[in-house]
């Protein structure tokens, strides 16, 4: 396979192994599925032989690791964005989404932000972004959280401990330490369930492929939640 004179000086000057992360993320935002996502379709994205992107991961997995990795990184910023759009959460942590990672250290080492009122608000609107991230990337998102399943390459780790880390932050700066850890993880796995409640049309029709409905929808349920916090 020939490749064109841009694709060559890419390769030569580093840039192969982005434009290779790019190119899954350009078939996954096209609806692909990222079961097909693979070496031979990237490669072909980015115009060069079947053989090049050897030279920088090693398989097919590498890849998808670091086409997730790209996404909790998306994630972490649009949840910041929605904590504080004009700041966002200052930090990061060094846990693993994974309940299992020891989640206690993060959650009590972080706690100073805002008022409780404005905390609530902060919280409600990380959740309505997480939710609205799946929707609106629902292939990047199935692939983030199905390549993070096993034991994740430790840039991958990094990324959705920061996408946790915002999070367990915001939670931290309105329980007691002891309540910290627990209420990260209810919150975390309220809005999972939305979101993959939405993405696989078992909140109704009418929700199905509505950004904007599945958004409203997250907004009052959320909001109920708070309530009763």
């Amino acid at each position: 396979m020939s490749t064109s004179p841009s694709a060559k000086a890419s390769y030569h000057h580093g840039g192969l192994r982005e434009a290779l992360v790019e190119a899954g993320l350009a078939i996954l935002e096209e609806g692909g599925d990222p079961a097909s996502l693979g070496l031979r379709e990237a490669a072909r994205r980015a115009g060069v032989s079947a053989m090049a992107p050897y030279r920088h991961f090693p398989d097919k997995d590498a890849l998808l690791a670091a086409v997730a990795t790209v996404g909790f990184e998306r994630l972490r910023a649009a949840l910041e964005a929605a904590d504080d759009p004009d700041r966002g959460v200052q930090g990061s942590v060094g846990e693993t989404m994974d309940a299992r990672s020891g989640l206690r250290r993060d959650v009590e080492t972080s706690a100073a932000a805002g008022g409780a009122g404005e905390g609530q608000a902060a919280l409600v609107a990380q959740g309505v972004a997480y939710i609205g991230f799946a929707a609106a990337h629902p292939g990047l998102f199935r692939l983030m959280f199905r390549t993070c399943a096993a034991e994740p390459p430790e840039a991958l780790a990094a990324a959705s401990s920061g996408a946790f880390g915002v999070l367990a932050h915001r939670v931290a700066a309105l329980m007691p330490p002891e309540r910290a850890t627990d209420e990260a993880l209810r919150c975390w796995a309220l809005v999972h369930g939305i979101a993959v409640l939405a993405l696989d049309g078992l909140l109704g029709a009418d929700l199905r492929g509505n950004r904007e409905a599945v958004a409203a929808l997250a907004e009052r349920l959320l909001d109920l939640d708070a309530r009763g916090r």
